[in-house]
This record gives C-alpha cells, sequence and structure tokens, in this order.
C-alpha cells in the first residue's frame, strides 16, 4: 500500500520530469531556430550583386562587375516586360568593354553582336545581363525612365542601390589576389 510520503514523491518526480522535458524541448526550438539563421545569413548576401547603367542621350551603357584579372565577355539585352531579346554581344574589343564598361548597340565594338540596331523608343524596362568567358555574371532589370533622369557624373551608373561608380561596381564582388 502507498503512503502519503510514497505518493508525494512520486508526484514531485513526474513534475520534475515534466519541468526537464520543457526546459529541453524549448533549448531544441532554440538550437533548432539559431541554426537556421545562422545558415539562412551565411548564404544570403546581403544585397544583390547589380550592373550600373546610364543613359546619355541616345548613348546606352552599362557596367558590368568583375574581379581584376576577368574580362567581359557578353552581354545580353531584353525587354523586362516581354522577355523579348532586343540585342546581344559577345568579345568586346574596346579597352573599357573588356574591363565591363560597355556601350550597348554599338556593334563596332564587339567581335559578334546582333540581332538589330537600338529601338527608336527603348523599351521603359531592360533586363540586362554581362558574363565573363565562363558565363557567370550578374543581371539587373532597369527602369530606363529612373536612369535617363539620374544626374550622374562622368563615370558613375545607376543602379538599384542609387550611384555608384565603377570600381563601387567591381568592389561587390569578393576578389582574391589572383583573381
Amino acid at each position: 500500500m502507498l503512503t502519503d510520503a510514497t505518493r508525494k514523491s512520486r508526484t514531485r518526480g513526474v513534475g520534475l520530469l515534466v519541468a526537464l522535458g520543457v526546459v529541453l524541448g524549448v533549448g531544441a526550438l532554440v538550437v533548432i531556430v539559431m541554426w537556421t539563421y545562422g545558415v539562412y545569413s551565411m548564404s544570403a548576401p546581403d544585397k544583390p550583386v547589380v550592373l550600373g547603367m546610364r543613359i546619355d542621350g541616345n548613348r546606352v551603357s552599362v557596367k558590368g562587375p568583375l574581379c581584376p584579372t576577368e574580362k567581359a565577355d557578353r552581354v545580353e539585352v531584353l525587354d523586362a516586360t516581354t522577355e523579348k531579346l532586343l540585342w546581344k554581344a559577345t568579345g568586346p574589343k574596346t579597352p573599357k568593354g573588356i574591363l565591363g564598361a560597355l556601350t550597348l548597340w554599338k556593334a563596332d565594338d564587339y567581335r559578334t553582336a546582333g540581332p538589330g540596331r537600338q529601338p527608336a523608343k527603348v523599351p521603359a524596362l531592360l533586363d540586362i545581363s554581362v558574363s565573363d568567358a565562363s558565363g557567370a555574371g550578374p543581371g539587373t532589370v532597369f527602369d530606363t525612365r529612373a536612369v535617363a533622369a539620374a544626374q550622374l557624373p562622368e563615370g558613375a551608373y545607376w543602379t538599384p542601390y542609387g550611384p555608384m561608380t565603377g570600381e563601387e561596381i567591381d568592389a561587390q564582388l569578393e576578389c582574391s589576389s589572383s583573381g
């Protein structure tokens, strides 16, 4: 037969087990949340790497980010609304173009370019990508009205983060000393 002292002892023991279970459960939840946050914060950059664009009259140019040992190889221009390819070019021939400062629709500056000429009215939204020889490189959608309205000093480009110089655009990349 159980005495009152034995019942109280078992009740206290069950209470301790329940409390220990709650503490362990909450601790496990905290560990899972912290691990998930750590994985997410390490894998997602604070800001995506972007191109820069400037529009000077009819001249449309972009700056793609490159490490010092990389060379621009390809640029593609799409109407961001219809996803229609408007123009692409490979093999920039100018020194600035090789470093990622590219004038669009200027076929003589590239080994190959096409399929056409600059539209009389440039679409409101352009999706532009610049890649190196490996095919790697970012793309950015630009509101051409905002770019055209920006008062940019020489050497600066409009980005989704506001004006940036070519050097600041390149600095978005984490380049090793070998490239």
